[in-house]
């Protein structure tokens, strides 16, 4: 990238809804919050854990959060074959698309343009503008969160952006939620606080919760847009392992499955921009393992 464009492509890493065609083009939200990537990688995810924490802006229903499994390191990633973690998906997207990934993430918009204009300045990409943050606060999240809030004057209660090294070098962003522990900001409680949301649920512990005016469909929808990434052979097995196979739960989800099946990877392809040789040679054609009894009660093999 040439020294004064330094984020004319922007580096996003997915671990929840951006992991499948379906969720990235906002289907189940009629198009809102739709996203479109120049281009996708398989990304292993390490240091990591996920689950259903963070209230959505796009429905009463918890969204995927994702913390470091441990505090005092931070996440990292690998696009290398094989590599151990949990399943993500490396987006490129033009800096165009940067308000509405904010939107979406129930980041400001402005004050994103602020950040890249910050990044912009030091000639760095944004990823390697937010590591040296991250740096600087020892991995530590809340320290984070305050010292960016100190930058921009500026803090989320929904989203942060954080940094995610990569091992070939390159660093993305990652969508983490506004902690339990705090926004960064005392006057800004984030919505994990809101909920009291102290820890990361599976979707069996999430339908169990009485939240007001709860939308189950919507939950189940939610994280069955997750799991499809699990059909380009992401790694989900986190996400399908907390699903009780002989449950109410998995019988509803495999209906889900069995009505998107057939259209996900079309829907991927169109919303990475890929073509059908590029899908093939980094996306798997068999889906992940973890998915083959949902699969199997979905009727798709």
């Amino acid at each position: 990238m040439p020294a004064e464009e330094p984020n004319r492509h922007l580096l996003v890493i997915g671990y929840g809804s951006l992991l499948s065609g379906y969720g990235l083009l906002g289907e189940r939200r009629n198009g809102n919050s739709r996203l479109v990537a120049r281009d996708a990688e398989p990304v292993a995810i390490q240091n990591a854990r996920r689950g259903l924490a963070k209230p959505s802006s796009h429905g009463s229903y918890l969204a995927m959060d994702i913390e470091p499994i441990d505090r005092a390191m931070p996440i990292t990633a690998s696009t290398s074959t094989g590599a151990a973690g949990i399943g993500g998906l490396l987006l490129t997207f033009d800096r165009d698309s940067a308000p509405m990934i904010a939107r979406r993430e129930e980041y400001s918009p402005a004050a994103f343009a602020r950040l890249l204009a910050l990044a912009d300045r030091a000639a760095q990409p944004l990823g390697a503008y937010l590591l040296e943050i991250a740096r600087a606060t020892g991995a530590d999240l809340l320290a984070y969160r305050r010292a960016l809030r100190d930058l921009l004057d500026y803090t989320s209660p929904g989203y942060v952006f954080h940094p995610v090294a990569l091992a070939d070098g390159r660093v993305a962003i990652i969508a983490i939620a506004s902690g339990f522990d705090g926004s960064g900001d005392p006057a800004v409680p984030s919505r994990r606080q809101e909920l009291a949301m102290d820890r990361l649920l599976s979707l069996e512990e999430a339908l169990q919760l009485e939240l007001p005016e709860f939308d189950r469909d919507g939950q189940i929808g939610y994280f069955a847009e997750c799991l499809l990434g699990g059909l380009h052979g992401l790694s989900v097995h986190d996400l399908a392992g907390g699903i009780d196979a002989d449950g109410r739960c998995a019988l509803e989800i495999a209906r889900w499955i069995s009505r998107h099946h057939a259209s996900e990877r079309d829907r991927f392809i169109q919303a990475t921009s890929l073509d059908a040789a590029r899908y093939g040679a980094r996306f798997s054609v068999v889906s992940h393992r973890s998915l083959a009894s949902l699969l199997k009660l979905a009727g798709v093999i």
